[in-house]
């Protein structure tokens, strides 16, 4: 998606999100699973994917960490997964941070998204997921 014209004439490329709630504000996650997917939908358009970042409404606590992984056609994108630190609202300040292995989403890819782990006192809710990049 290109923005506004630069200073010297140049299109600007503003980044945009696809952003997808999993689940209510306020029940918590009942469960973790590597293998049955939270949320799936199919990628609307190309996507080079720049980002991942999680946020719950009710912050996780204890030692383990609410953790989440991207899937396209059966294959994670991350190499690093994303991850909310105890007590935190958001990956943003995550300790460790997302890394992406494969950043190119092909249009009408199958895109599924795993809670690979909770928290240890099973408290966090209301989380969402932004895929920040911009389409291809």
């Amino acid at each position: 998606m290109s923005g506004g014209m630069g200073g010297g004439g140049v299109a600007e490329i503003f980044p945009e999100m696809v952003s997808i709630a999993m689940g209510d504000e306020t029940t918590v996650l009942a469960a973790a699973s590597t293998t049955v997917p939270l949320v799936t939908f199919n990628m609307p358009y190309g996507f080079t994917l720049e980002d991942v970042i999680v946020s719950a409404v009710a912050a996780p606590t204890g030692a383990a960490l609410v953790t989440v992984d991207v899937h396209e056609n059966g294959t994670t994108v991350l190499s690093t997964k994303v991850t909310i630190d105890a007590t935190e609202k958001t990956s943003a300040t995550a300790a460790t941070p997302v890394v992406i292995s494969d950043s190119a989403l092909a249009v009408n890819s199958l895109i599924e998204i795993f809670v690979d782990q909770i928290d240890t006192d099973n408290t966090a809710a209301g989380l969402k997921i932004y895929l920040i990049g911009n389409q291809t």
